[in-house]
């Protein structure tokens, strides 16, 4: 095979290929990150001018009702839920993942009386797990964890919640979400999914897999930029029991009553706590609405042929690395992990040639295929610069293997 050749026959078939013109990426440089902080879409600027100069600069506080701030979280949510598969009223844009997972893990529990051990599964993504820490250091919760194959047979009559992460951060690896929910349910345990590295790159349907909470953040795939606003999940029939814990006063019925007691605004609102952030929320909505607009179907089918090409890619290289991210594509998200012992030393020289991936600890080299901007020319150069480091030793420069922040 011929990567140059095969990957302009994809770019010229790639219907996709125009939405790439809507995102602002340097020259020179090939973005295998996006699985990280997702690209800035071209709109963004301008938004925010418009808010920062007119709603904010000129509007003032006015702005609150005339441009409607108060109805961002909501409004902002509203267009996340088609993408993961929720009805209206079920999500709301706010706070941080780490911070809408306390939340709902706490609701759970409180749900859940008599019982208090939170299932996850070892590896998971860290705020995941130190979420469920926070709780149990305060005597509220039991962490229980169990690996991935073994998940089912944990589900006692002492589960109050799986928590798990629908695709692994580190592998891509991706749980069957209706069929543990379903079992979840089976137990008499809650679920509550982390869509963080789902949300924009695969299909999720929540209704469908009956699913109870769900948390993501927005600046990976919905390039909301970084440390945009996460959002929640809660489903329709909980609403009713839903408390969560931090009672902030834009989560109350009325927040401008000033009352000395807190009553929670119904539904899916209380779950906001302090003021939004009307410059997160305005940026995260630009990628939310370029996102939809792309869809999510397209997304994933491009997103998992550009994985597929560059393994083949790899192979025509005569690369043979360990991946540890599925081999079947449907059951893994947008993105390849490779294991290796020098991988820190490895990213860091595809960084010096203008291929920005990732490094996990201790061993993972994690190269993230974002559909919505990336050319199959670049996963075939990409593939080529990977096999030149290999070849070359270069890895082995003193400065490469010194580590440091990793992009």
């Amino acid at each position: 095979m011929n990567p140059q050749a095969r990957a302009a026959e994809f770019d010229a078939a790639d219907a996709l290929a125009p939405f790439r013109a809507r995102f602002s990426l340097p020259e020179g440089v090939i973005y295998l990150d996006g699985n990280s902080l997702g690209a800035l879409p071209r709109a963004t600027p301008e938004v925010l001018r418009r808010v920062l100069e007119q709603e904010w600069g000129e509007g003032l506080i006015r702005s609150w009702n005339d441009a409607g701030w108060f109805e961002m979280a909501g409004r902002v949510g509203a267009k996340i839920a088609p993408l993961i598969g929720a009805a209206p009223g079920e999500v709301i844009a706010c706070d941080s993942t780490s911070v809408n997972l306390f939340k709902l893990i706490a609701a759970a529990l409180r749900m859940r009386p008599g019982r208090k051990v939170i299932l996850s599964e070892p590896g998971n993504f860290p705020t995941d797990l130190y979420m469920i820490a926070g709780l149990e250091a305060q005597g509220l919760a039991t962490r229980r964890l169990v690996e991935r194959e073994a998940l089912v047979d944990a589900l006692g009559d002492d589960i109050a919640l799986l928590l798990l992460t629908h695709v692994h951060y580190k592998t891509g690896a991706m749980h069957d979400m209706a069929a543990l929910t379903r079992a979840a349910h089976a137990a008499g345990a809650l679920v509550l999914w982390d869509l963080s590295h789902s949300t924009g790159a695969v299909p999720v349907d929540l209704t469908a897999a009956e699913a109870d909470f769900a948390v993501g953040c927005g600046y990976k795939y919905l390039c909301g930029g970084p440390g945009a606003p996460a959002f929640a999940f809660v489903a329709h029939r909980h609403h009713a029991d839903l408390v969560q814990p931090l009672t902030g006063w834009f989560g109350h019925a009325a927040p401008f009553a000033f009352s000395d007691d807190y009553v929670p605004a119904p539904g899916i609102a209380q779950l906001q706590c302090g003021t939004p952030p009307v410059l997160g929320l305005a940026a995260l909505e630009v990628g939310v609405d370029l996102i939809a607009e792309i869809g999510v179907a397209r997304l994933y089918e491009k997103s998992q042929a550009l994985s597929q090409f560059f393994l083949a890619c790899l192979a025509a290289h005569g690369v043979a690395l360990e991946c540890v991210s599925p081999p079947d594509s449907s059951a893994r998200g947008s993105q390849l992990s490779f294991r290796h012992p020098e991988a820190y030393a490895i990213c860091q020289a595809l960084i010096a040639r203008g291929v920005i991936g990732d490094f996990r600890d201790p061993d993972v080299l994690r190269l993230g295929f974002a559909p919505a901007y990336l050319r199959f020319a670049e996963v075939a150069a990409a593939a080529r610069h990977l096999a030149e480091v290999l070849a070359s030793g270069e890895w082995q420069n003193a400065a490469f293997g010194q580590r440091a922040a990793v992009t």
